[in-house]
């Protein structure tokens, strides 16, 4: 999705640009030369993309320039050089387990944000979205793909696991076999079976990629802000609830709209 020109950019580095119009912010990978493969600097950037929104910020779209949406990981992680000024993977494996488990955890901070409830997020993506990419994708709340999209969760393949919390929506997306098959195969799956399976809220053309998104932007906007925000409170919640729980938690959001609709909230 083209930034808006009406968009303010917020900052712009380590392969991340944030850009703000009014209520929608974009997040754009940069790097298309490397089909926007990632690094733990973009996990930074990203992470503090999310720390960056204004108040305002309704929903964020996330995309990436270029013909992919991201490639994963950088294979210079795997050197034993690894990236300037970052410790190498064969440094991190030497490391003690608490070192270890806090510098994942760090990184995992880039995907996290998308889900808060103050905000719907939108991932746009065309091309490859493999390892990392995909699980960047699958922390977004909604996924618009454009025709020739090529999901990918390669970890399994080189002897990792994905550990950068895509595991846990992509079991919810499409259930535990599917997800199981997906990951130890390493297999592409493409626009028409990711929005079969649900791993893509809608499918187009290449070209109506920026159209479609935008679109699906504006008509979240045009809910109330408050009822938009206890409705993704409740479904996210759902999962880990029973029937009985799920139905208190409706009559407690619904009280609450109900209070500040007629003017009664504290």
């Amino acid at each position: 999705m083209a930034t808006p020109a009406s968009a303010l950019d917020v900052f712009d580095k380590d392969g991340v640009r944030l850009s703000v119009d009014d209520a929608v912010a974009t997040v754009t990978l940069t790097n298309p030369a490397k089909r926007n493969a990632q690094s733990p600097a973009l996990w930074r950037a990203l992470a503090e993309a999310g720390r960056s929104l204004p108040g305002s910020v309704r929903v964020v779209v996330l995309r990436g320039e270029g013909k992919s949406f991201s490639a994963g990981l950088d294979r210079q992680a795997f050197t034993p050089e690894g990236f300037d000024g970052e410790p190498s993977f064969i440094d991190l494996a030497r490391g003690s387990d608490q070192e270890l488990d806090a510098v994942i955890a760090e990184y995992q901070e880039a995907f996290t944000w998308w889900r808060r409830n103050d905000i719907v997020s939108i991932a746009a993506v065309q091309g490859h979205a493999i390892g990392a990419g995909f699980q960047l994708a699958l922390a977004c709340d909604l996924r618009v793909v454009a025709q020739d999209v090529q999901f990918a969760m390669r970890e399994t393949g080189l002897g990792l696991v994905p550990d950068l919390t895509g595991t846990h929506p992509l079991v919810g997306l499409v259930g535990y076999a599917r997800a199981l098959e997906i990951c130890a195969t390493g297999r592409f799956v493409g626009a028409e079976e990711a929005e079969r399976v649900g791993l893509a809220n809608l499918a187009v053309p290449a070209d109506e990629l920026d159209s479609a998104v935008r679109d699906l932007a504006g008509a979240l906007l045009a809910a109330p802000r408050d009822a938009v925000v206890e409705t993704k409170a409740l479904l996210r919640g759902a999962a880990g609830r029973s029937y009985e729980e799920q139905r208190l938690a409706e009559r407690a959001a619904q009280a609450r709209r109900l209070r500040d609709l007629a003017g009664l909230s504290d």
